[in-house]
């Protein structure tokens, strides 16, 4: 994956509660620097370029605890944390890395995240110091080459972020000492087998494992009982094949899994039942098939983020929590939070502090058939319900209008067919609503919200009524037609398909915008349950269906 721009990434956005301290606040009143790691710093600073002259303070004969960006302890008055990451307005850090940080031997947390260092290459020298690391950082840079073997981890607890460079090569084998590991946004390819399999016996502390945006392949490796401490996984956009390995259902502990975007084949594995913690299963455009198990509603109480999209699924649907926070996730050493980007009124927007607002179901782009369950207007929270593009039949539930919260509603391109129950009219928030490419008779109920959308919405159907112009089947724009109803779209008027390009740039917009989730962006659906028992019902009904 390459990103051309600014990255921002959240997945591992950690909160260190015992040790994030911020330079400013974090002065060393009652210690005194020691000579030799005033006079390493100086020789590093050296090397540096700092356009925007954040380390003034960094000066021949000033007390070197008392600099910006320095830590030590106020107990040896060793230099123990180098805070030289970049905040945003600030301008970035560039230039080379000096050999002076060997110097630091109480060196402990090291920051250089988001900085230029020019496609730079990590010497050597810079990874062995690294294992005496718990904190290291240096994230959203342009560093390049591999990532040697992290083995020699000496710190009980270490938490490595080496995203957004241009790593190339293999995964390395970690120490078990490592906590959590984000590697994604860069070129790491080959297989996980050895990243994964080595020391089977040897239980690993590792809590979060973010290997998204990569160019990993294979098979996923069935290796995951010894990673028990598991919380968070990110696999997502990455080429692997194969079938989910059964042996993740060991992960007990796990809240986040992303598969999103991979090769991946056959059904959910049965043992994910399991992993009764989950919240967040993103399993959007791979090629999984055969039926969503009944138990994910039964087995998985806390599942808030379920992403199904276009996949070949037969059937099924699921609801989910009723919240009004952020969703975070603990580990030993703080939390990391969600960032997902979620589509919304043929938009794509991006949520992270507000996720749990939003509540959605998108089950769209799946091999789905039967009649859409009467329970699923029991999600009274729900603000965006899509099943668009698979083989619904039957009617809207008539009491459809009970889902007060429903602001984006698209059925678009199915076999349902009836009229347009009026219930529909009691959607007071209702202002993205797509029936197209259905068998719908009748007149569209009338109501403010209805008739103040685009006609583009009834397209391909037997409806009339405002906002359509005229009664007919067919797609009307002016005196001519450009597609049929459903039966006949493949007549086509080449004329009118040209003249009437702002058209199709409508129909399709939304299954653009889904596209664009192939170049690695993020589509997540989270689902409300007001009730606290539907899942399970609708799960239920629509298997037997």
């Amino acid at each position: 994956m390459k990103i051309v721009g600014p990255v921002t990434v959240t997945f591992l956005m950690l909160v260190f509660l015992e040790s994030f301290k911020l330079s400013f606040c974090g002065r060393n009143h009652n210690v005194t620097c020691i000579q030799s790691e005033r006079q390493a710093l100086l020789r590093f600073k050296q090397h540096l370029k700092d356009p925007s002259n954040r380390l003034s303070s960094w000066t021949k004969n000033g007390d070197c605890c008392r600099w910006d960006g320095i830590i030590c302890s106020n107990v040896s008055g060793h230099l123990i944390e180098l805070h030289l990451g970049s905040s945003r307005g600030t301008r970035k850090l560039g230039g080379k890395l000096n050999p002076a940080l060997l110097d630091l031997n109480h060196l402990t947390y090291l920051d250089l995240s988001d900085n230029d260092f020019r496609q730079t290459e990590i010497p050597t020298w810079f990874w062995n110091m690294s294992s005496n690391l718990s904190y290291f950082n240096i994230s959203r840079n342009q560093f390049q080459g591999n990532i040697p073997d992290l083995l020699t981890m000496t710190q009980p607890s270490v938490l490595i972020d080496l995203s957004c460079n241009n790593f190339t090569d293999s995964l390395p084998l970690l120490s078990s000492n490592v906590t959590a590991i984000d590697f994604s946004f860069n070129s790491l390819s080959g297989s996980m087998s050895h990243f994964l399999c080595h020391k089977l016996n040897e239980p690993m502390k590792l809590e979060i494992l973010n290997l998204g945006h990569n160019l990993l392949s294979g098979k996923i490796p069935e290796c995951w009982k010894k990673w028990s401490r598991l919380v968070g996984i990110k696999l997502c956009d990455n080429n692997f094949s194969g079938k989910i390995p059964g042996s993740m259902g060991a992960l007990t502990l796990l809240q986040s899994l992303h598969v999103r975007n991979n090769s991946v084949v056959g059904e959910i594995p049965s043992s994910l039942r399991h992993c009764g913690e989950l919240v967040t299963a993103d399993f959007g455009y791979n090629q999984l098939s055969g039926d969503i198990p009944g138990w994910i509603g039964e087995r998985l109480p806390k599942l808030i983020i379920l992403s199904l999209h276009s996949n070949k699924f037969y059937s099924a649907m699921n609801s989910g929590n009723n919240s009004d926070d952020k969703i975070f996730y603990r580990t030993s050493k703080g939390s990391f939070f969600e960032d997902i980007l979620v589509v919304m009124k043929g938009r794509v927007v991006n949520y992270d502090t507000t996720l749990k607002l939003v509540k959605t179901m998108d089950l769209s782009d799946n091999n789905l058939s039967g009649e859409i369950p009467e329970e699923v207007t029991s999600l009274a929270g729900l603000q965006s319900l899509n099943f668009s593009h698979s083989h619904l039949v039957g009617r809207i539930p008539y009491n459809i209008g009970a889902m007060t919260s429903l602001e984006c509603f698209d059925l678009s391109t199915n076999n349902l067919s009836g009229e347009i129950p009026l219930t529909i009219s009691d959607l007071s928030f209702l202002s993205h609503l797509n029936l197209s490419y259905n068998k719908f008779t009748g007149k569209i109920p009338t109501g403010t919200q209805l008739q103040s959308l685009n006609a583009d919405s009834f397209y391909g159907t037997k409806l009339f009524g405002p906002p359509l112009s005229e009664s007919s089947t067919d797609v009307r724009f002016g005196t001519g037609g450009v597609l049929k109803n459903r039966e006949d779209q493949h007549q086509v008027d080449w004329f009118f398909l040209t003249v009437e390009l702002g058209f199709l740039s409508g129909f399709f917009g939304t299954v653009f915008l889904l596209m664009l989730c192939k170049s690695g962006r993020l589509v997540h659906f989270q689902y409300v349950d007001e009730t606290g028992h539907s899942l399970g019902r609708i799960i239920r009904k629509y298997i037997v269906k």
